[in-house]
C-alpha cells in the first residue's frame, strides 16, 4: 500500500481498458484519470511548477496565473494547495460548473471570461485577460502551458515510456489535441524509439489547431482557437476532427457498459475508431489515451436538458438516453 505526503505523488500509470468488447474494435485504453487531479494534466502542472521553482521564478509571495478550460486548472489547484501557493485560473463560460466548484475548493480563485475576442475566441481573452495582469502586477507568473516546455517534457519522461512498457508492439497511438501538451511528449518519444509509430492527434471540429475552420464548441478540453506554440506537426502523421455529437454519442455508448470517462476522453475513441475503420486496421497494436474521467461532466455532456438545448432531440439514440430521459 502506498504512503504519501503530497497529493501529486500518487498517478496510476499502468491502468488500461480492453475497448473490443464495447465497440468491436481491438483498442487499448490507457486510463489517465485516477489521480488526485482526476486528468492527466497532473503530470504537466508538477513539472511546469517544479521548473520554475528550480529556476527560482516561483518563489514564496509570487502568484501564479495560468488560463485552463478545466482540467490543468484543477491539476495546478492540486499542486499550488500541496505546497503553499495562491493560483489565479483564468478560465471561460463553457468551464463545467464542478469544475469550477472543485478549484474554488482547493482555495482556488476563479476568473471568468464571459466574452470571446472577435479573432481567437475565448483562448484569445482569457490570453489577453492574463497578459494584462502580467503587466499590471509583477507578482503574478504565467506557467502558460501553450509555450511552456515542460508540458510535452512530462509525457515525454513519463506517458509515452509507460505505454510502450506495457505494448512493446504498438503501432498506432491515438492522442487528444488540446494544448497539444501529451501529443508532443509522447510523439518526440516515440519518434526517438526504436520501431515506427504512427502518431494520430485527435482533435475536435471547429478547432483552429491544424488550420481547420473555426466552429462553435461547448465540450471544454480538446481544441483551440490559437494554434499552441509547442505543435509540431512534423511529428504527426494523422489528424482525426471528430464532431461533438460523436464525442457524445461515444460517452454514453460506453456509460452504458459502466464506463463514465470526460468529453475530451469520448472524443479520443471516437476518432481513434473511425480510423482503425478507415484504414482497415484490424492487425494492429492500438493505444489511444485517456485524459479524464466522467464525473465533472453529469451536468453537460451526461445530462438530457444540457444535450437537447445544444443539440437537438435526436443527439443520441433511444437506448444512450440519460435515465432521467426515459419513460417510467
Amino acid at each position: 500500500m502506498p504512503v504519501i505526503s503530497a497529493p501529486h505523488e500518487f498517478n496510476e500509470e499502468d491502468l488500461y481498458v480492453d475497448l473490443e468488447p464495447v465497440f468491436g474494435t481491438s483498442l487499448y485504453l490507457k486510463c489517465e484519470g485516477f489521480n488526485f487531479a482526476g486528468s492527466v494534466k497532473l503530470k504537466a502542472a508538477v513539472r511546469m511548477v517544479t521548473a520554475a521553482e528550480r529556476a527560482k521564478a516561483l518563489v514564496p509571495g509570487r502568484l501564479l496565473v495560468e488560463s485552463s478550460s478545466g482540467n490543468l486548472g484543477v491539476a495546478l489547484s492540486v499542486v499550488a494547495a500541496s505546497r503553499g501557493y495562491e493560483f489565479l485560473c483564468v478560465t471561460d463560460s463553457r468551464c463545467n460548473l464542478s469544475t469550477r466548484r472543485l478549484m474554488e475548493a482547493l482555495g482556488t480563485r476563479v476568473h471568468i471570461i464571459t466574452e470571446p475576442e472577435a479573432e481567437g475566441g475565448f483562448l484569445a481573452a482569457r490570453l489577453n485577460y492574463i497578459r494584462a495582469l502580467c503587466s499590471s502586477d509583477s507578482r503574478y507568473l504565467w506557467l502558460n502551458q501553450y509555450t511552456n516546455p515542460g508540458n510535452w517534457a512530462a509525457h515525454y519522461a513519463s506517458t509515452a515510456p509507460a505505454i510502450v512498457r506495457q505494448f512493446p508492439g504498438l503501432d498506432v497511438l491515438f492522442v487528444g489535441a488540446g494544448t497539444t501538451g501529451t501529443l508532443m511528449g509522447c510523439a518526440r518519444f516515440l519518434r526517438e524509439w526504436h520501431r515506427p509509430v504512427r502518431i494520430v492527434a485527435v482533435d475536435a471540429v471547429g478547432s483552429q489547431t491544424f488550420g481547420g475552420p473555426a466552429a462553435r464548441r461547448m465540450i471544454p478540453g480538446l481544441g483551440t482557437n490559437v494554434r499552441p506554440a509547442i505543435l509540431d506537426e512534423s511529428f504527426v502523421d494523422d489528424v482525426v476532427h471528430v464532431s461533438e455529437p460523436d464525442t457524445i454519442r461515444t460517452c454514453h455508448r460506453l456509460a452504458r457498459r459502466g464506463f463514465l470517462f470526460g468529453g475530451s476522453t469520448g472524443t479520443v475513441i471516437s476518432g481513434a475508431i473511425r480510423w482503425l475503420a478507415e484504414n482497415d486496421a484490424r492487425d494492429v497494436t492500438a493505444v489511444a489515451i485517456a485524459p479524464d474521467l466522467g464525473e465533472r461532466y453529469l451536468d453537460t455532456v451526461y445530462q438530457s436538458n444540457w444535450l437537447r438545448d445544444l443539440y437537438g432531440e435526436d443527439v443520441l439514440q433511444p437506448d444512450e438516453l440519460p435515465a432521467e430521459s426515459l419513460p417510467t
